[in-house]
């Protein structure tokens, strides 16, 4: 039986509407933490021009695996494992990622090498795309992010909501430029990031 999340079937939408103009002139999408697959499944159906390869942590592939195999198209890759922290990372290049509630999730030395990461993939060049909520200059923009942080931090106390700055300072270290902080559905984001080498527009 498919695992299925929520939150991946009410965001999908908006979410989709960001990447059709982000996304317009890539060719290839390197996802990580592709979690359930929905997203990649969705959004590799919605934008055929694009080669789509998911990606998750070795101990959670063989459901995204399964999801890939019933509900995949043409485009759509079988998904690799890939941990941030081991760089480089074992995954080809690409000119757009795509990554949904993970930099919460990780630690801070794992958000640091995610951006490593992205940097290896896209070569100071082309686009990346955020989505998760976000804090701004320490605070947070709701109360139910709040509440949220206070769970995350309860689970594992190296996890947590990160501050726009914070975040837009490792991308800058990666070579990325802060193009677009765009308001989301249940107070996220979703941050675009592009090379300043040039390349994907």
């Amino acid at each position: 039986m498919l695992v299925t999340a929520e939150a991946c079937e009410r965001n999908k939408g908006p979410i989709l509407e960001v990447l059709r103009r982000e996304f317009a002139v890539a060719r290839s999408v390197l996802e990580v933490g592709s979690g359930t697959g929905q997203h990649a499944v969705h959004f590799a159906a919605a934008l055929p021009h694009l080669a789509w390869q998911p990606t998750e942590v070795a101990s959670l592939l063989g459901p995204l695996a399964e999801r890939v195999r019933a509900d995949g198209g043409a485009n759509l890759a079988q998904p690799l494992a890939l941990d941030v922290r081991s760089l480089p990372w074992a995954v080809p290049a690409a000119d757009a990622i795509f990554t949904a509630n993970t930099l919460h999730i990780m630690g801070w030395p794992a958000v640091t090498d995610f951006f490593r990461g992205v940097a290896q993939v896209l070569g100071g060049t082309g686009v990346l795309c955020v989505y998760g909520p976000f804090n701004y200059e320490g605070r947070f923009t709701s109360p139910s992010n709040a509440q949220f942080d206070a769970w995350l931090k309860a689970r594992d106390p190296a996890s947590g909501i990160r501050d726009c700055e914070a975040v837009a300072e490792l991308a800058c270290a990666a070579g990325l430029r802060l193009t677009a902080d765009l308001p989301m559905p249940a107070n996220n984001r979703t941050l675009v990031f592009r090379g300043t080498a040039g390349g994907v527009r």
